[in-house]
């Protein structure tokens, strides 16, 4: 009787095993929506879903996303991503955070913004418990563009006036730390006001106009999305170019000394990963980047006429040649 037991258990198991299957596939995927002024670059998609994957999620398999873009576009997108009723969005830069956070308080939202205090812009209460629905990855540190100003005044001969290229509003606090460390190095300063991509060929023949041997770019989604644009143009000035993100350097510019992006979109995705198992935003902490790369081009110093004294180079996470 036992032995008659155990198979008829045995078989009611195996048969109700695949319609199991077919259940758990045929549950509704979880839904992302990405939110950002541009398309987001293909690598720091690839790191986002490195970070889902951790979690065990899939595009295509058990998750679905929408993407939204386009500059002066984000306050309409946002809201057709809370009417989709996604379950995260991933929002690129803090416009398209203040976007996000205007249309909903209840759709968790992680953020990737380098360039705002997210207390001091009112996203989060507090970086240890941010409360409401938003967390993320951001990075307040004004204090960046000293340390860029001192790598340039080792690499550039004669190195005594810089241009600085940003944006006037979103880039405010920088301006005015950069102000503070040129003083002190001894070094002039030309701000120069960029808002778009078509201003960068302006703002650098301003920079050579002025006799500036460099410039620095500020943080923004504008710079990373143009940076070979601005790498090229900056050779073809025969200026030395110096930004945060080191994918700057990997696309032509002279060096990039700051965190890694495509690690600030896989810890994003780790977080986005969390949520869908149940975590509450409000509960993770605001995370910063914990490690700054330097990352030198040799092709483009030698394109520059630019010796990089070999202290430097001993101190480089990366050298491109």
């Amino acid at each position: 009787m036992r032995l008659i037991g155990l198979a008829v258990v045995l078989a009611v198991s195996f048969a109700l095993t695949p319609l199991a299957a077919e259940a758990q596939q045929a549950a509704k995927p979880f839904r992302i929506g990405m939110l950002g002024a541009t398309p987001i670059p293909p690598a720091l998609f690839e790191a986002f879903k490195q970070g889902l994957g951790q979690f065990g999620y899939t595009e295509g398999r058990n998750l679905v996303v929408d993407e939204r873009h386009g500059e002066g576009l984000l306050s309409e997108h946002a809201a057709e991503l809370a009417r989709l009723s996604v379950d995260v969005i991933l929002a690129r830069g803090p416009a398209a955070v203040a976007a996000a956070k205007a249309v909903t308080r209840t759709i968790p939202v992680v953020a990737v913004d380098l360039e705002s205090d997210p207390v001091a812009a009112g996203f989060v209460r507090g970086l240890a418990r941010p409360g409401g629905n938003i967390t993320g990855v951001f990075l307040d540190l004004p204090e960046l563009s000293g340390k860029q100003l001192q790598l340039l005044k080792e690499t550039v001969p004669r190195f005594s006036r810089v241009a600085v290229l940003g944006d006037p509003v979103l880039n405010a606090p920088q301006f005015r730390a950069t102000e503070v460390a040129a003083r002190a190095l001894a070094i002039q300063l030309q701000s120069v006001e960029v808002r778009a991509q078509k201003d960068f060929n302006d703002a650098l023949e301003t920079a050579k106009k002025g006799q500036a041997r460099a410039v620095l770019l500020l943080s923004s989604p504008l710079v990373f999305n143009s940076r070979a644009r601005i790498a090229a143009l900056a050779v073809e000035k025969r200026i030395a170019a110096v930004s945060m993100f080191v994918e700057f350097a990997e696309a032509g510019g002279l060096m990039a000394y700051g965190p890694s992006l495509r690690e600030s979109f896989r810890r994003c995705g780790a977080y986005a990963g969390k949520i869908l198992q149940g975590a509450k935003p409000g509960e993770l902490p605001i995370e910063r980047p914990e490690r700054f790369n330097l990352v030198i081009n040799l092709k483009t110093a030698k394109a520059l006429g630019l010796t990089i004294p070999q202290s430097l180079l001993g101190r480089a996470d990366e050298v491109i040649e």
